[in-house]
């Protein structure tokens, strides 16, 4: 193969003048040695590409036929209805398929209800059928072909619907899970048995699916309403961290057991004030209806207020995150300490509160060194106590001590199981974002100080009392009471 270059060329005498010039043409055989030295035999280049295919799983009902159908007394229908499931994941982790009760919307719940009757006459699920106690079952099956799922052993015949999430379905691994047209393919269906007794009407229950990826991956949080905290807590493992959800603006949050055996808040709370919202001791933790004494200067959500302590006022900064980097100095620069969240959200900054909103009162001028017992937490759950006094379970200072926390960059204060936020505070605007957190608590010292969790970018953390409470805002954990 021939090598063909054309050039020009001009040399130059020793004062610079151009002395010749010309067109040369160069010719070479391949394997032979140029010998121009302007070209080397040996230089090369290497164009490469590459491309990167994004991890995709998906959970998708491909038919459902209607889980409906006529049952009389005394009778069990089985197989009613069906509806396939697709799953398909492009690596091969495999998967599990978790399954939960849902009925009126409430995880966990997993009977039949008549929305005209009283819940004495709800239809529980149960894996047998009892003459004379009505019931309901859930079943499911894999379809055949190459990438069929494995049916958890007792959901391959009837079984009863989980309160708490549970596997019924998975695929441990594979080289392929071929295209996303075949996937893996499987079927639900249920079953119903009426009692001689059951009063005639419509009943209606739920089950909710969830994928996780990959198989091995832990099973799906157990999400439960902050508001029915009495009805669920027991339930609780310690350690064991949990999905809440507030019925005041249908907010999600994550939770914990710690190790003072309490359930904690393990985000910031995020709730926007409504002064128009209806608030009362059934949705938050208050003893009569709050929004009676919210006045006419009050103030939401305001990047304006500042100094006053008889209005309730919060500052909702966005979906804004601390991504964890500890300022050098307490006024660093915001931009580099927040990042928009993403799917996790135990660094969320939340809401900032003055202290008269964060103990929900119209004005707190007349507190001293008292024990405010109530809050803007929800229905059942309460600002932790403060003070260095305080030693008993439900304070930040024994929640401290049961975790032998430490505080900064070398401690463990900001890291699970607490994921305390290093959100600075507001006081007309940001101040210490990255460098320090500071958490209300339940406690004033007098009118112009609260006790608070306070924890720097060093190896500090104290409960102390804080000067000037009211004219600034600091962020707000919950605990169950």
């Amino acid at each position: 193969m021939e090598l063909k270059g054309s050039f020009d060329i001009a040399m130059f005498d020793k004062q610079g003048m151009m002395i010749t010039g010309g067109l040369v043409v160069l010719t070479a055989l391949s394997g032979v040695l140029l010998t121009n030295p302007m070209v080397s035999a040996e230089e090369s280049f290497i164009d490469s590409m590459s491309v990167s295919v994004p991890m995709s799983c998906s959970l998708t009902s491909v038919g459902t036929n209607s889980h409906s159908g006529q049952i009389n007394n005394g009778q069990t229908v089985e197989n009613i209805g069906t509806t396939t499931v697709k799953i398909f994941c492009n690596d091969n982790s495999g998967w599990a398929l978790y399954a939960i009760g849902y009925t009126d919307d409430e995880y966990g719940k997993n009977v039949l209800v008549n929305s005209a009757l009283s819940n004495s006459f709800d239809i529980a699920t149960a894996a047998t059928v009892t003459t004379g106690t009505s019931s309901w079952a859930m079943k499911l099956a894999a379809t055949s072909g190459t990438y069929a799922p494995t049916i958890v052993t007792n959901f391959a015949s009837y079984a009863a619907v989980p309160t708490e999430y549970t596997k019924v379905a998975y695929y441990p691994s594979s080289t392929d899970l071929g295209t996303s047209a075949i996937g893996s393919n499987l079927t639900t269906t249920y079953r119903a048995y009426i009692s001689p007794t059951q009063p005639a009407g419509t009943y209606v229950g739920q089950v909710k699916y969830v994928l996780v990826h990959p198989n091995t991956a832990a099973a799906p949080l157990q999400t439960y309403t902050m508001q029915d905290v009495a009805s669920w807590k027991s339930k609780i493992a310690t350690n064991q961290e949990i999905k809440v959800i507030d019925s005041r603006d249908g907010k999600e949050y994550t939770a914990a057991k710690l190790a003072d055996g309490n359930i904690w808040m393990t985000q910031n709370l995020d709730h926007d004030i409504d002064s128009t919202y209806n608030y009362n001791s059934s949705n938050t933790d208050v003893p009569s209806n709050w929004s009676d004494t919210l006045t006419s200067t009050y103030a939401t959500n305001n990047t304006t207020w500042y100094g006053s302590y008889n209005t309730p006022e919060s500052y909702d900064p966005g979906d804004l995150c601390w991504n964890g980097t500890f300022a050098p100095d307490i006024g660093g620069t915001l931009s580099t300490y927040v990042e928009a969240c993403g799917n996790d959200k135990h660094y969320h900054i939340g809401n900032y509160y003055n202290w008269t909103a964060a103990v929900a009162m119209a004005d707190t001028s007349s507190y001293n060194d008292t024990d405010v017992n109530q809050s803007i937490c929800p229905a059942g759950w309460m600002l932790p106590k403060g003070g260095t006094s305080y030693t008993s379970s439900g304070s930040f200072s024994y929640l401290v001590n049961q975790l032998s926390l430490t505080s900064g960059t070398s401690g463990n204060a900001h890291t699970s199981p607490v994921y305390f936020v290093y959100g600075g505070v507001w006081t007309g605007g940001w101040f210490g974002v990255g460098g320090y957190a500071i958490y209300w608590s339940s406690v004033a010292q007098d009118t112009e100080e609260s006790y608070i969790l306070y924890l720097d970018r060093g190896n500090s953390m104290a409960m102390t009392d804080h000067p000037n409470f009211y004219i600034q805002g600091s962020p707000v954990r919950c605990v169950a009471r």
